[in-house]
């Protein structure tokens, strides 16, 4: 036991004291406070938009100085329509439709129009031909523009409007009819997955990363004391087994201590400017982690981590050289990929109980990821989770004990890369 303490605190000092390891955690820090404090920065907030000012007169002129003193409120939006009629009714349509934008009149021709969109003293503008034809202008356009659908929407009811009224329908009448609001609500009596995604995908993907960066990390610098003869000298003061335990172990702390500094800043950066990120629903879903979920994600960290990293472990033990690492890796690292392709392709259609799930659930190199998963997206029943985690408990239990019987004779193995059969038969004699 003194030999396996030892060992963990020197392995974990040389985690905290790699600069690399503090580096891209510092990294990551500083691109959460950037992200989260950006608001704080630009002036944004939640703070309600100041209302829009009342003209007295029916018809707005887009002059230069309509323009300057409607920059200081909202961003200006030019009409410019064949007939005055239209230019009308398509002004009070887009006031309503568009109320973020100040809809003014451009009486001064296309050319002013575009001058005014390019220059930047307009937003955007509208030329129609009539009410069921206009081009948009735009200076530089966003693939999250939705104006023109918008527009779209606007124009069909002013159009419809006017059909029912040369129809004979009265204007009240026809403004009841395309007024109609449908209303509905959402109950959900389960887990929401729109409101579970964000944070599930960021989760998901940090377990990815740092149970296969990790777990690499073990079986590399098993395979560099052992290339270097180091091996032969600290296999003479320590056991083999409280080596391979106390390494993979120190990885375990490093990873879940480099977890927490990222995830701990973020949460802290984000209560810090809470009130400048308003009501943006994604950023309150990923912030809005039940505390089970928390303790789930712990859970299958640690015990997926074990069974990978044991298994680094002992294949870093095998190989004579440090090249050939990602070759004998090669085949664990795909089966962990492939559970990460499978947990992602469900996660990503919304089906997190399909037949895969359920398999991956409850297979040792998979569920960690899968019940994860399952548990953030869905209703589980609680004892499928609990023999999750069973099963998975004592695989660990089993490939540590199997792991740390094929580092005791790997790491006295020089030469070619040996075959399963020859390690066999080395634990045979063993």
């Amino acid at each position: 036991m003194k030999q396996f303490g030892t060992i963990l605190r020197f392995e974990l000092k040389n985690y905290l004291k790699n600069k690399i390891f503090v580096g891209v955690t510092l990294f990551f820090v500083a691109v959460i406070a950037a992200v989260m404090f950006f608001p704080r920065f630009t002036g944004s907030s939640n703070e309600e938009t100041a209302p829009e000012t009342e003209f007295t007169s029916e018809r707005e002129t887009a002059s230069a100085e309509g323009l300057a003193d409607a920059s200081d409120s909202l961003p200006a939006m030019l009409l410019l329509a064949d007939t005055p009629e239209h230019t009308a009714a398509v002004k009070q349509a887009f006031t309503e439709a568009f109320t973020d934008y100040r809809v003014l009149e451009e009486t001064e021709g296309l050319d002013h129009l575009k001058a005014a969109v390019t220059s930047g003293e307009a937003s955007c503008g509208f030329v129609f031909q009539g009410l069921d034809t206009y081009t948009y202008y735009v200076d530089n356009l966003s693939m999250y523009d939705f104006t023109t659908e918008i527009a779209d929407a606007a124009l069909q009811n002013l159009c419809q409007l006017k059909a029912m009224v040369e129809k004979g329908v009265s204007p009240e009448d026809a403004g009841q009819i395309l007024q109609t609001q449908i209303s509905h609500e959402t109950e959900s009596l389960g887990k929401d997955q729109r409101q579970n995604f964000f944070y599930t995908y960021i989760m998901i993907f940090a377990l990815y990363m740092v149970i296969l960066l990790y777990g690499q990390m073990v079986a590399t610098n098993v395979a560099t004391e052992k290339s270097s003869r180091a091996m032969e000298l600290l296999i003479t003061s320590a056991k083999p087994a409280s080596m391979m335990f106390g390494k993979v172990i120190a990885s375990c702390l490093a990873g879940l201590l480099q977890l927490i500094a990222i995830f701990g800043s973020a949460i802290l950066f984000f209560n810090l400017n809470k009130e400048y990120w308003g009501e943006n629903p994604i950023v309150a879903s990923i912030f809005d982690m039940p505390p089970e979920l928390l303790l789930y994600m712990l859970i299958f960290f640690v015990l997926g981590f074990f069974i990978y990293a044991f298994l680094f472990g002992a294949i870093g033990s095998t190989a004579s050289k440090l090249e050939d690492i990602n070759t004998s890796v090669m085949p664990l690292t795909l089966l962990f990929i492939a559970a990460f392709i499978v947990v992602m392709i469900s996660l990503s259609s919304g089906s997190v109980d399909n037949g895969a799930m359920l398999a991956c659930s409850f297979i040792p190199f998979t569920s960690p990821m899968a019940m994860f998963t399952r548990i953030a997206m869905s209703t589980v029943p609680f004892y499928q989770i609990l023999l999750s985690i069973a099963i998975l408990v004592v695989s660990v239990i089993g490939v540590g004990i199997l792991s740390a019987k094929i580092y005791r004779v790997g790491v006295l193995l020089y030469g070619t890369t040996p075959k399963p059969g020859a390690i066999l038969k080395a634990l045979k004699k063993a």
